[in-house]
């Protein structure tokens, strides 16, 4: 029988707000459930973006499912009034998103894609048809409704004219595609204005310029947004805070220039503006600061100096319902709550104006991805290790649950509990978890295969929440072991920025030595170990590949194989890359040294690549450079493209696509593992 080895306990670092969080109690999966399966992804119904209404009665929130036989996401919106049990607003079919309460309470405006692009309905709230307002060929982004509810701002990708019919593009900006957008055609977000019960609308913005993430003042005269307004803005980083007055139409810059700068909200009393961002747009930090400036104008200050974590939901648990507002002041404008990504949960953090420590207001184990004040309390949308998301609301005695969604699938289905660990690697400490599969322990005398799945970014993070696609594996007999290695949020900033310039280099330690400790803790096949990742994932994927052996079998998901190519066919290059690197003219050595691709001549493992025919994040000709290098070297590999599908397949992609991509995953795995 295997002997536990003994390890020295680490404990996970402590952030220095004052933890005044409520204590919940995790809810437990059912031991004797069945395993999941992949079709599961149908049955599921996940609530998200809760609002609640002005008197604080009633909360409306959307939840999306998929349309198994259209093949096809829905999304309704449901009413919670008072305690009474949630009731569908609006019949499905279609994506009803965006619920916003008009300030009176009486309506509820959204977007929706009953026609071929979104548009802004209104719905009474006391009984009747939702009312279509717009009609704009462009389709509606995001939108708010002015303070005193007469007209509703609304943002909209608005192209130019077109000259003749040619079908030739002509290109002169740099931010000429993007993923999941496509060719972009000149097309720039603009903010516009429309009267809440309908008619023409009246645009306030024009040029070449993207005006994005509005805000009404509370006094109803002006929008603040985020823009740059130079001519060069396509292949800069700096975004400024702006405000525009609706009437006049005329503009003022808040913030100096120099900085990158989003999700302004403002106070209440009108007297501040919060918002994220950096000083300094070229400083490459991954914890971003939240920040505040007074509305009429003037020295911007910092309320998270000493949080030293990261500001937004950064997690990766799913499938999720729709994400929230990452910043809402409290009522008496004394503070600002924020959602914060720590060690991979996600909190609501208060950040009191004053400069005193900022206060964690939610349990710990969740994925919090939307939350709503209802006077003293919260409600948030969150997931649990068994439970994916549902509503709750969180008092000063702890959570109750609002929603009720998904009960009868968690009762049915067996869900294992992730085992958080922390190692050391090198220098650093590092988090990860191991997720058995059923009767499974450290003393099985038959040990399993150990798959290794690598998150995204490298900005992220993996939460210990629920999230079927990891789980998958686990129900079809396989170990699995995920981590949140140097370059992940939700540490330090120093630790998010030690694989700057240095993917691969400085990560594949954490990487390797999370798969040790989790060996070292029993029940796991040293001799039949996977490795899988998507986005920077893949690439950790293919570099690790090409500089160890001990994998016998990969999955490289939308991954990237050559730096050097990757820069200028991408939808980022000019302000994603890291600027250590340079560009591969400046730095041709550094660029190859960089790419997977200069080592593939050291894999051995069979791999699975798969890749979507418009992903313009890490575009195909990427996984085309890997899968014929390793065909011409005679390795085992297999090429799988999927049509019409973006860099985001495994998140939004066609359900049936999802289905088929994490179907022949585990079945490479279970082939060669």
């Amino acid at each position: 029988m295997a002997k536990k080895k003994k390890s020295a306990i680490i404990s996970r670092p402590t952030p220095k707000w004052i933890d005044r969080a409520p204590r919940a109690a995790l809810e437990k999966a059912r031991k004797d459930g069945r395993d999941m399966t992949i079709e599961d992804l149908y049955v599921w119904e996940l609530p998200g973006n809760p609002r609640v209404s002005p008197d604080g009665s009633k909360i409306v929130y959307e939840v999306l499912s998929i349309d198994k036989e259209s093949d096809e996401y829905c999304s309704t919106l449901w009413l919670i009034e008072e305690d009474h049990k949630p009731r569908k607003l609006t019949s499905g079919g279609f994506r009803d998103v965006s619920p916003a309460w008009s300030p009176d309470g009486s309506k509820i405006a959204f977007t929706s894609n009953r026609g071929e692009k979104n548009q802004l309905f209104v719905l009474p709230i006391d009984g009747g048809e939702a009312v279509q307002i717009t009609t704009l060929e462009s389709g509606v982004g995001q939108f708010i409704w002015s303070p005193d509810g007469s007209k509703i701002a609304f943002t909209s990708r608005i192209a130019p004219k077109k000259r003749g019919e040619s079908d030739v593009k002509v290109i002169n900006s740099a931010y000429y595609k993007f993923d999941g957008m496509g060719f972009i055609d000149d097309a720039a977000s603009q903010i516009c204005l429309v009267k809440a019960t309908g008619g023409d609308h009246e645009q306030l913005t024009e040029g070449a310029f993207n005006h994005t993430q509005i805000a009404f003042s509370p006094n109803g005269y002006e929008i603040a947004f985020v823009a740059n307004l130079n001519v060069d803005w396509d292949v800069r980083r700096e975004r400024d805070i702006w405000t525009i007055d609706i009437y006049s139409r005329q503009k003022r810059r808040l913030t100096d220039g120099k900085g990158a700068w989003h999700a302004p909200t403002y106070s209440p009393n009108s007297k501040l503006l919060a918002f994220i961002g950096e000083p300094d747009a070229y400083a490459e930090n991954v914890n971003e600061g939240l920040y505040v400036i007074p509305s009429i104008g003037g020295a911007i200050r910092r309320l998270d100096r000493k949080l030293n974590r990261t500001i937004g939901d950064t997690g990766m648990s799913g499938p999720a319902g729709s994400p929230g507002d990452t910043l809402i002041w409290t009522s008496d404008s004394l503070a600002v709550d924020a959602i914060v990504s720590d060690c991979g949960d996600t909190h609501v953090v208060r950040f009191p104006i004053n400069g005193k420590k900022s206060i964690n207001l939610t349990p710990s184990d969740r994925h919090i991805k939307a939350f709503q004040h209802q006077g003293e309390d919260l409600v948030i949308a969150s997931a649990q290790p068994a439970r994916p998301m549902e509503l709750s609301r969180i008092t000063a005695k702890g959570e109750t649950r609002l929603t009720h969604h998904n009960d009868a699938w968690v009762r049915e289905v067996y869900i294992p509990q992730p085992e958080e660990f922390w190692f050391r690697s090198g220098e650093e400490i590092v988090q990860g978890w191991l997720i058995r599969p059923r009767d499974n322990t450290w003393k099985s005398d038959n040990p399993v295969p150990v798959v290794l799945n690598i998150h995204g970014g490298p900005h992220a993070q993996f939460s210990p929440a629920f999230f079927h696609e990891l789980q998958m594996f686990v129900a079809r007999g396989s170990a699995l072991v995920f981590t949140n290695p140097r370059g992940s949020t939700g540490r330090t900033n120093a630790f998010g920025k030690a694989v700057q310039g240095r993917w691969g280099f400085a990560d594949m330690p954490d990487f390797m030595a999370a798969l040790d400790y989790a060996i070292s803790m029993g029940g796991l096949d040293p001799n039949r170990l996977g490795v899988t990742g998507g986005s920077y994932g893949g690439f950790s994927t293919n570099w690790l590949l090409g500089h160890t052996d001990r994998f016998r079998a990969a999955v490289t998901d939308r991954s990237i194989s050559n730096m050097a190519s990757m820069y200028g066919t991408d939808d980022i290059s000019l302000v994603g890359f890291d600027k250590d690197l340079g560009t591969p003219w400046e730095n041709p050595t550094g660029f190859w040294e960089a790419s997977p691709l200069a080592y593939v001549q050291n894999v051995t493992a069979p791999c699975l690549i798969i890749h979507s025919e418009e992903d313009y994040r890490c575009p195909m000709e990427q996984a085309e450079q890997w899968y014929m290098a390793l065909k011409s070297l005679g390795r085992t590999v297999e090429f799988v493209r999927f049509p019409d599908e973006s860099h985001g397949l495994g998140r939004n992609g066609k359900p049936k696509h999802r289905v088929e991509r994490l179907r022949r995953t585990l079945e490479w795995f279970e082939k060669y593992l």
